[in-house]
């Protein structure tokens, strides 16, 4: 079994996440409710330019945004297209994009803000339909939902980046009618940065791994932050030899690395996949077992699959300070869903993470659940290990969830495995692990993982 990672931080007194900077917060972000803007330009051709280049951009109009009338329009705004996989064709039709402004606003909303991204719609598909490639939800749900995230990471005092939503009337100038969606404002890189004190951003080129550049608790918040919203778009290598997810192109995906006076951090962003805003993962079934819970819901079997991947990257002492940090802000979590503009079925399935978030971390029963803890286990297709469940996978790895056993016979039990270390994900095909399920032997399971100190026994 690899040793923890961080196990030599045991000792080390727990200190609070983040940049040690006090942030300071732009006019603009200083609000969750929603804001009213006119953007003028020539949409039109600004969206047929991603088919010849990535680095066109238009000039453009911005209006609005006064509470008690129109302010004084910004005009020479810059407006270019941004994303990666949200500026094709098959996945946006309108895609995400971006504002620089020749001079920051010296007065109104957008005072001493140089640029801006804007979260738009995506395209007007019908309810919760998503798109076939990347699964996305192209409708207006999406933005107020996306702009949430931000707003619950803030809360939880995970560093990522302002957003708020807004309600743009985009005009192309062209006699055509406006065309008037929801969208999300969201900070710059640049600007968060600035408001966080970073010196610098570490290209991920030059990253290495999170054990070497991140503070331990400061790596674990951020995994706990992800399975609370369900997003899985996102990579952070956390050991030289760390394969979960990552290659030699994602060292950091979704991931800034931060510096601040010697201290580097991460930062999280970019949530338009997350399971809170698109409601489900079209690749659910080539990962994970939806029996693996008794409710068979997807979003406690997608919270329990990343929260128990990292009682391997861990040790206890951390996986408990981490949980007691989140525990803390239960209430303000769910205060701010409560206030939040959103559609009603988006509002129902963010609950639905959040109450399996803070069921899976609230207790150490319901955290430190069986898994499995012996090397060299085998997951058979009977009790008699006349055969291996996808034997070219090899081993269950160290830390692979287990389910209350469905049978016993001698010294072998039948279980779902849930998949913590995509072990199984695509391309392999294995319905044992995905729909059915193995046996193995009762001696291998523990949940003592990671083993407890005398101290925090």
């Amino acid at each position: 079994m690899k040793a923890l990672w961080f196990v030599w931080l045991v000792l080390l007194p727990i200190t609070p996440a983040g940049p040690a900077a006090a942030p300071s917060v732009p006019a603009l972000f200083s609000s969750y409710e929603p804001i009213t803007l006119q953007l003028k330009a020539p949409f039109s051709e600004l969206i047929d330019s991603r088919r010849d280049t990535d680095d066109y951009s238009v000039v453009g109009t911005l209006s609005g945004g006064g509470e008690s009338g129109p302010r004084t329009p910004i005009e020479n705004v810059k407006i270019s297209l941004r994303g990666h996989t949200s500026r094709r064709e098959s996945e946006c039709s309108f895609p995400k994009l971006k504002l620089h402004f020749n001079q920051p606003p010296q007065e109104g909303p957008f005072a001493g803000i140089r640029s801006l991204k804007i979260g738009t719609h995506c395209g007007d598909g019908a309810g919760e339909t998503l798109t076939p490639r990347f699964g996305r939800l192209p409708n207006e749900r999406s933005p107020y939902r996306e702009a949430f995230v931000y707003r619950l990471l803030d809360t939880l005092q995970v560093p990522t980046l302002k957003a708020r939503p807004a309600r743009i009337s985009y005009v192309s100038g062209d006699g055509k009618a406006p065309l008037v969606r929801n969208a999300m404002l969201l900070e710059d890189d640049d600007e968060a940065r600035a408001r966080l004190g970073a010196d610098q951003e570490i290209p991920p080129e030059s990253f290495s791994n999170a054990r070497d550049e991140f503070k331990a608790e400061d790596t674990a918040q951020i995994a706990f932050a992800e399975a609370l919203i369900g997003n899985f778009d996102w990579c952070l290598k956390m050991t030289a030899d760390d394969a979960y997810r990552c290659d030699a192109r994602r060292i950091l995906w979704n991931v800034m690395a931060l510096r601040s006076s010697g201290r580097t951090f991460p930062m999280l962003y970019d949530f338009d996949v997350s399971g809170m805003v698109a409601g489900r993962h079209l690749w659910f079934g080539d990962v994970y077992n939806e029996a693996f819970a008794a409710s068979k819901s997807h979003p406690e079997v997608e919270v329990l699959g990343q929260l128990q991947r990292t009682r391997a990257l861990f040790p206890r002492e951390m996986l408990d300070a981490t949980r007691a940090r989140f525990m803390e802000r239960k209430g303000e979590a769910y205060r701010a869903l409560q206030s939040a503009a959103l559609d009603e079925p988006g509002r129902r399935r963010i609950r639905e993470y959040l109450d399996a978030f803070y069921a899976a971390i609230g207790s150490d029963s319901a955290f430190y659940r069986p898994v499995v803890t012996a090397p060299n286990t085998m997951p058979y297709t009977s009790p008699e290990r006349d055969a291996v469940a996808c034997k070219d996978r090899g081993a269950i790895p160290i830390g692979t969830g287990v389910s209350a056993p469905l049978a016993t016979r001698g010294s072998m039990m039948q279980v779902i495995l849930l998949d913590t270390q995509w072990n199984w994900a695509t391309p392999v095909v294995c319905p044992a692990i995905h729909t059915g399920a193995v046996w193995i032997e009762s001696a291998s399971v523990s949940k003592d993982f990671p083993a407890a100190t005398s101290t925090s026994r």
